[in-house]
């Protein structure tokens, strides 16, 4: 049985997790800043194919057959799908935006990827939006707003490029949530992970082979290592677990620290200068995707229908 002491602990490194995540965007920024060389399509493959190797080697000391998993056709397609169609987007257009604007919009643009979820289980599942949602989908349209404008609507305060990657890491968001929950019944998430991560940076890799001249810096291979490790291996493993202890739904809200970390590291490391619009669009789009997780308490004594 799980104690609240047990809960508190795991609810805190949910939140450590999340805090990491908005960190490992600060470190990929300060990366694309040292050189043009160092783009987001290498720094995705780099990511991808080192963490994957890695999450799978674990999976193998774990005994969870890595390479069992991979001999059932169907399981098999499915997951290089998650890594292609889910994890690519969400990690490479997260990282384009980064690049181009900084890890705080890149991660609040990305942080409405639940609503492209629910628009999608309403029309193919024909489930009832409930009153909160829309007021939720309304709030953070207009927090995206707030943001891309600054309040002032006559001129767009971030590039329309910005916008178009962010909102597609945000639909990334969505593959990513969906395509692999039928396998993860089967196959274990450290497994799924891995083989997504590694198959994803590999078509990258076939996509765009051309290696780029990286300065050859210990800065240089230090924030690498950040990104990979405390980017994707550690909080990985600390939000998996914490599941086994926490409600999913209080793991979606603990998410706000992933925003709230990068932004605050976007204003102190990066000189980043957010106007009163910025905070409230930011705070619009947070509290939106938080409130989609309210569930209403059922009334006592009200008995279920069978």
């Amino acid at each position: 049985m799980v104690t609240q002491k047990q809960r508190r602990l795991w609810a805190f490194l949910a939140a450590l997790a999340c805090v990491m995540w908005g960190i490992s965007g600060l470190f990929a920024k300060s990366l694309f800043n040292v050189s043009s060389e160092i783009t987001p399509m290498w720094l995705s493959q780099i990511r991808m194919v080192v963490s994957g190797i890695i999450l799978l080697i674990v999976a193998g000391f774990l005994k969870q057959k890595p390479i069992a998993a991979m001999k059932n056709k169907h399981d098999a397609w499915v997951i290089i799908a998650y890594g292609i169609f889910g994890l690519l987007p969400v990690q490479l257009f997260y990282f384009i935006v980064v690049q181009q604007a900084n890890a705080s919009i890149a991660t609040i643009l990305q942080f409405i990827g639940p609503f492209f979820v629910m628009a999608y289980l309403a029309f193919t599942h024909k489930q009832v939006m409930r009153r909160i949602d829309v007021i939720a989908a309304i709030c953070a349209f207009i927090g995206v707003v707030l943001l891309a404008t600054h309040g002032r609507f006559n001129h767009f305060a971030i590039t329309p490029s910005v916008l178009f990657w962010g909102l597609l890491s945000a639909v990334g968001v969505t593959t990513n949530t969906l395509i692999p929950i039928g396998v993860l019944k089967r196959v274990s998430s450290l497994v799924v992970t891995g083989w997504g991560l590694l198959s994803a940076g590999i078509c990258l890799m076939i996509v765009h082979p051309r290696m780029p001249h990286i300065p050859n810096t210990p800065h240089v291979w230090l924030d690498v290592a950040v990104v990979i490790v405390i980017g994707t291996l550690i909080p990985f493993q600390l939000m998996t677990n914490s599941l086994r202890f926490i409600k999913a739904s209080t793991a979606s809200l603990l998410d706000a620290f992933e925003p709230f970390s990068a932004t605050v590291g976007s204003v102190l490391c990066f000189g980043l200068v957010m106007t009163p619009m910025d905070w409230i669009g930011s705070i619009l789009v947070v509290v939106a995707a938080m409130a989609l997780n309210i569930s209403p308490r059922k009334k006592k004594g009200k008995l279920n229908n069978v």
